[in-house]
């Protein structure tokens, strides 16, 4: 038995703005995690003098640089726009929907030697 019922999608509307913020919310507390992971992973593999230091500390301290840059990128960017399919994405604009050309009138030019 699931735990919410989820409503069968009759729509190609987007996702709400609360969802995304959610979801960019939920990633960005993921990636913070890992980042926190990767610096206690080095106090640690200093702390007992692990072998192979020298590989593992860039690897961590990459973790703890490059992931925080990513998480707030990410965190601010929303999902892409999804391009619309079928016949209605082909579809052109009816030919009574554009505006008639206006007609263009002479000028009356007024000249000071007249």
């Amino acid at each position: 038995m699931s735990r919410k019922a989820r409503p069968v999608l009759i729509t190609n509307a987007e996702r709400s703005q609360d969802d995304q913020l959610h979801s960019r919310e939920v990633r960005y507390l993921l990636m913070m995690s890992f980042r926190a992971l990767c610096l206690v992973a080095a106090a640690v593999l200093v702390g007992v003098h692990a072998p192979l230091l020298w590989v593992w500390i860039p690897i961590c301290l990459v973790g703890m640089v490059i992931v925080p840059w990513l998480a707030v990128i990410l965190a601010n960017d929303r999902p892409p726009r999804k391009r619309q399919r079928g016949p209605a994405a082909r579809q052109a604009p009816p030919a009574e929907a554009l505006p008639e050309p206006m007609a263009i009138e002479p000028v009356r030019i007024i000249d000071a030697d007249q």
